[in-house]
């Protein structure tokens, strides 16, 4: 079994986050910029994900799309995990079609996109859900009547996106390519570190993911770490987040920067 990682600020002793411990949970492939800008605040990092990412078992869904990549007119990759394990398959077999359109949703698949040549990318730039993805003109009813969407995801995952352009006359498809399971990391140092009063902050970054920590510490390390400070980037993982038991959760903004102002905001 794994176990949580904690690495201290490289500014110690001179910014915002300087004494705070702070508990990252997004799977080890998103959680590279996080860290590093609470470091560069002067925090520790205590890295403990609670996602972990890996291909799709089968990868024929996408040899399957890359031969009829040509029939759609927007394609759409719902996270930084999804660029990668799909256009890492497809690429190396066909060129990107010049006319598909590609759009996502926040900061961190844009710049992986953009890792890629992409750079005419359509994703809202305020609200980063599926809510604020369907409310851009490129998806308004009369904009995707009749279109053909392919969505890149992993297993699972909220429907609301596929239905509303299914209702505005549009044609979609998922395929799926990567998968996310729980991670089985030895809670106990965590735990430890919780009974001790060395943490400060927990952070976490989806809905799936509370449901995924409860599991892993249980209800005993529940009860030791309810008393932590969360902080989560949407209404839903917050309200999520309170059910699971936790007494002090605050919504932050979206992504990276929104979270790192909730806390340099509350430990200021």
């Amino acid at each position: 079994m794994s176990q949580a990682i904690s690495s201290p600020g490289s500014g110690a002793g001179s910014g915002p986050l300087t004494g705070r411990s702070i508990v990252v949970t997004r799977p080890t492939e998103q959680a590279a910029s996080l860290c590093r800008a609470i470091r560069e605040a002067g925090g520790e990092v205590v890295l403990f994900p609670v996602i972990a990412i890996g291909p799709a078992p089968d990868d024929g869904a996408l040899r399957a799309i890359a031969q009829r990549l040509d029939d759609f007119d927007l394609a759409f990759f719902v996270s930084p995990n999804a660029v990668h394990h799909a256009l890492d398959s497809l690429l190396p077999r066909r060129p990107w079609p010049a006319h598909l359109r590609v759009a996502t949703v926040g900061k961190g698949s844009e710049r992986e996109l953009a890792h890629y040549g992409f750079t005419d990318v359509i994703a809202p730039q305020t609200g980063f859900d599926s809510e604020a993805v369907i409310a851009l003109p490129e998806f308004a009813a009369g904009a995707v009547a009749g279109r053909r969407v392919v969505i890149f995801r992993g297993d699972g995952g909220r429907d609301l996106l596929a239905d509303t352009l299914r209702q505005r006359g549009a044609e979609v498809e998922f395929v799926t390519c990567y998968r996310r399971s729980r991670p089985e990391s030895d809670p106990a140092p965590l735990l430890a570190r919780a009974t001790q009063k060395r943490l400060d902050a927990l952070l976490l970054t989806s809905s799936e993911g509370v449901d995924n920590l409860a599991a892993m510490v249980g209800a005993a390390g529940m009860e030791v770490l309810k008393a932590v400070p969360v902080f989560a980037p949407h209404l839903r993982i917050a309200s999520r987040a309170r059910d699971a038991g936790f007494h002090a959760v605050i919504e932050t903004g979206a992504g990276d920067e929104g979270m790192l102002r909730a806390l340099m905001s509350h430990f200021g």
